[in-house]
C-alpha cells in the first residue's frame, strides 16, 4: 500500500465529491512527513494513554497493514507493515510476529526490509502461500529507485525452523513488472496464490487501477517463479479507483468451516475483496469463480461499488485473510488507524492497532458473509457480571457495574417487542446509512429505537460513544430496516489542534444496515472494547463496526458502560454478559 498523492484534479474532484456525499472511511491517503519519519521514541517516554490492552500492536512506532497471516508448524506467523524509526508512516519493513495461540506475540527480527535493488525504495504489502514441496513463500510489493512498483517473492532460509526467523531475497526478482500496459506507479499488494490441480498454474492477483477503473490484474505460474499474465483481469470496476490489498477466496455454502485458498469442490460461492485508496474503506462482492476463463462474475445480489457491503464498516482498511489448517477456518486481519492527529502520534510515540482477528463465514441467506472474534480471545475473559430481563422505557440507561468499563468484552440480547411504533423508512436513505445515522443520532426520539450500549462514558455523558439501533418499517417489504451506528462525535472534549483541516482529530459516525426480520423481536450487540478502540459485532457478526476513540475523562476506571433506550417503544436487556479483559502474557515485547 503506498503513500498516494494527489496528482491530478480528477483525483481532488472524487475527494470533494467523497466529502459531499459523506462516504464512510477513514483519511484518505498516508501523508508523508520527512522531517517526523525518523523522530523516535525511545520505550521509557511512550504514553501509555489510549494504549490497547489487549489488541496487538508493537510497543513503539507507526504499523499499517496486515501482511500475509498463516500458520506454520503450528506457530501462528503475522508479518505487518511497520515503521522501526518514527510514529508516522515511513521507513516501511515487514515486521514479523509470531504466536501459539493468537494471543500472545513474540517480535522477531523484520523479514524483508530495503536492500536491494527491486526493493530499495520499500517492501510494501502482500502475501504468504505456502507451496508444496517449498514451504512458505512471500510475495510483496517492492519500489525501485525511480518509484516503479514491482512484484517480489522471499523465502526462508531455514524450513525447518517453525518461527521462520530468516527470510532470503533472492537475486532472480522481480517475478512480475508492469511491462504489459500497467501503471507503474499504482500496481501491489499481490494475493495469496491458489493452485489449479486441473492445469497445473498457480494464480495470484495484484491491485491497479487505469484512469478511474479499479482492477484486479491475473497471473499464472507453474514453477511460481515465471509469472504471466492472463488476458484478462479476474475483475474491475469502473469509478472505484486504486484496488488497494485484493483479496480473493473461497467460502462454503453448506458448511459452518472455512476452505483453503485452492479448494475446488462443490458447493461454493468465492469473495473478492479490494481497499480502495482514494476513501479509506473496503467493500466485497459474492459471486461465482469460472476457473477456465479465469474470469469472478459477482452475483449482482449487493452493489459492486462504493456502496458496497463491507467487512467492517469503521475505522479497518487493508485487511487480509488466511486459511487456519488446524481448526479449519478462515481468519481475518484489519488495522484500524488512529485518528487523532500527528502530533498526537508523535507526542506518544505509537500509532496503529491490528484488530482482533476473526473468522468469516457465509451467512444462512447466502447473500452476505459473517464475523466472529476468534474464540481464542474469550481466554482472556476475567470477572463477569450479567444483567437479565432488565426493561428501558423512553429515555432510561443504565449502568453496567462490577467490570472495568475501559477494558472489556460486553455481550447483549435486546428484546424490542412490538414493531408497531417502529418510523418509516425513506427509501432515499437505502445506500446512505451514514446519512441517516448523522440525521438520527442516539439522542433523536425513535419509535423503535435508538437503543445500544453507551460506551467509555463519563458519568454525566459528558464524553461518550454511542454503538447503537434503530428500527424502521420498510413499506415496500412490510419488513423492518435495522440501523446499526457507532458515533465517535461526542467521544472527547479534546479539542482539534492544527490550522490543517487534515491534522484535526477525526470524530466520525460509521453506520450499517443489518439484515435481520426480528421475527422474535431479539437482537444482539457484541462490543469488544479496549481504551481507544470499540469494536462491535451487531446480529452475530453480519454488521460491523469499529471505532477509535480518544476520551480525556472517561479513561481507566473513570470510564463507564450504559444500557440505554431513547425510543418510545419500550425495550428490554434480556441478557446482557460483561467481561473484565485481562492483558495477554506477551505483546511483542521484543519489538525494536
Amino acid at each position: 500500500m503506498s503513500a498516494s498523492k494527489i496528482v491530478s484534479v480528477l483525483v481532488l474532484f472524487v475527494l470533494i465529491n467523497i466529502s459531499n456525499n459523506n462516504i464512510n472511511g477513514v483519511d484518505a491517503f498516508h501523508k508523508v512527513y520527512r522531517k517526523l519519519q525518523s523522530k523516535s521514541t525511545s520505550l521509557e517516554i511512550v504514553s501509555p494513554l489510549h494504549r490497547t490492552a489487549f489488541h496487538f500492536q508493537p510497543p513503539r512506532h507507526w504499523i499499517n497493514d496486515p501482511n500475509g497471516p498463516m500458520i506454520y508448524k503450528g506457530v501462528y506467523h503475522l508479518f505487518y507493515q511497520y515503521n522501526p524509526k518514527g510514529a508516522v508512516w515511513g521507513n516501511i519493513v515487514w515486521a514479523h510476529s509470531v504466536s501459539k495461540d493468537l494471543i500472545n506475540w513474540e517480535a522477531l527480527e523484520p523479514a524483508i526490509y530495503p536492500s536491494k535493488w527491486f526493493d530499495i525504495n520499500g517492501t510494501w504489502s502482500g502475501s504468504a502461500t505456502h507451496v508444496p514441496g517449498k514451504g512458505p513463500v512471500i510475495l510483496y510489493t517492492g519500489i525501485t529507485e525511480n518509484q516503479t512498483q514491482i512484484q517480489n517473492y522471499a523465502i526462508p532460509q531455514d524450513l525447518s525452523d517453525p518461527y521462520l526467523k530468516k527470510w532470503i531475497k533472492p537475486d532472480d526478482n522481480p517475478i512480475v513488472r508492469p511491462n504489459h500496459g500497467e501503471n507503474g506507479s499504482a500496481f501491489r499488494d499481490p494475493t495469496t496464490a491458489w493452485f489449479n490441480k486441473k492445469d497445473g498454474y498457480w494464480r495470484m492477483l495484484v491491485g491497479s487501477k487505469r484512469k478511474h477503473r479499479g482492477i484486479a490484474y491475473m497471473y499464472k505460474s507453474r514453477d511460481f517463479k515465471k509469472w504471466v499474465k492472463t488476458k484478462r483481469p479476474i475483475h474491475s470496476r469502473k469509478k472505484t479507483g486504486m484496488w488497494e490489498c485484493p483479496d480473493f477466496f473461497p467460502v462454503s455454502t453448506d458448511k459452518k468451516t472455512g476452505l483453503d485458498f485452492s479448494y475446488e469442490g462443490p458447493n461454493t460461492k468465492h469473495v473478492l475483496k479490494v481497499s480502495l485508496d482514494l476513501t479509506r474503506y473496503e467493500y466485497y462482492t459474492l459471486g461465482k469463480y469460472d476457473t477456465k476463463k479465469d474470469r469472478y462474475r459477482p452475483d449482482g445480489n449487493t452493489p459492486d461499488g462504493w456502496d458496497g457491503l463491507r467487512f467492517d464498516y469503521g475505522n479497518f482498511y487493508a485487511s487480509k485473510t488466511f486459511f487456519d489448517d488446524m481448526k479449519n477456518r478462515r481468519i481475518l486481519w484489519g488495522w484500524a488507524n488512529e485518528s487523532d492527529t500527528v502530533e498526537d502520534d508523535t507526542s506518544k510515540g505509537w500509532a496503529g492497532i491490528q484488530l482482533i482477528p476473526r473468522t468469516v463465514l457465509l451467512d444462512s441467506s447466502g447473500k452476505q458473509l459473517v464475523f466472529w472474534p476468534i474464540e481464542e480471545i474469550e481466554s482472556l475473559r476475567g470477572k463477569n457480571v450479567q444483567m437479565n430481563n432488565q426493561k428501558m422505557e423512553k429515555g432510561q440507561r443504565f449502568e453496567v457495574q462490577g467490570i472495568t468499563p475501559a477494558q472489556v468484552d460486553v455481550d447483549v440480547t435486546f428484546n424490542v417487542g412490538s414493531l408497531e411504533k417502529a418510523e418509516n423508512f425513506d427509501p432515499s436513505f437505502a445506500t446512505k446509512p451514514l446519512d441517516l445515522c448523522n440525521l438520527k443520532g442516539s439522542n433523536v426520539t425513535g419509535g423503535v429505537g435508538p437503543f445500544g450500549l453507551i460506551t467509555l462514558a463519563t458519568s454525566d455523558l459528558e464524553e461518550y460513544t454511542p454503538v447503537f439501533f434503530r428500527v424502521f418499517k420498510d413499506a415496500t417489504t412490510n419488513k423492518p430496516k435495522v440501523l446499526m451506528c457507532s458515533d465517535a462525535k461526542p467521544s472527547t472534549l479534546k479539542t482539534d489542534t492544527g490550522s490543517d483541516a487534515k491534522e484535526k482529530m477525526y470524530k466520525p459516525s460509521f453506520a450499517g444496515f443489518v439484515d435481520v426480520d426480528l421475527a422474535d423481536g431479539k437482537i444482539s450487540l457484541r462490543s469488544l472494547i479496549d481504551h481507544s478502540v470499540v469494536e462491535s459485532f451487531g446480529a452475530k457478526g453480519k454488521t460491523v463496526i469499529t471505532s477509535r476513540v480518544y476520551p480525556t475523562k472517561a479513561v481507566g476506571d473513570k470510564a463507564h458502560l450504559f444500557v440505554f433506550n431513547n425510543g418510545s417503544q419500550p425495550v428490554t436487556v434480556e441478557s446482557l454478559n460483561a467481561w473484565n479483559m485481562q492483558k495477554p502474557l506477551k505483546m511483542n515485547q521484543g519489538a525494536k
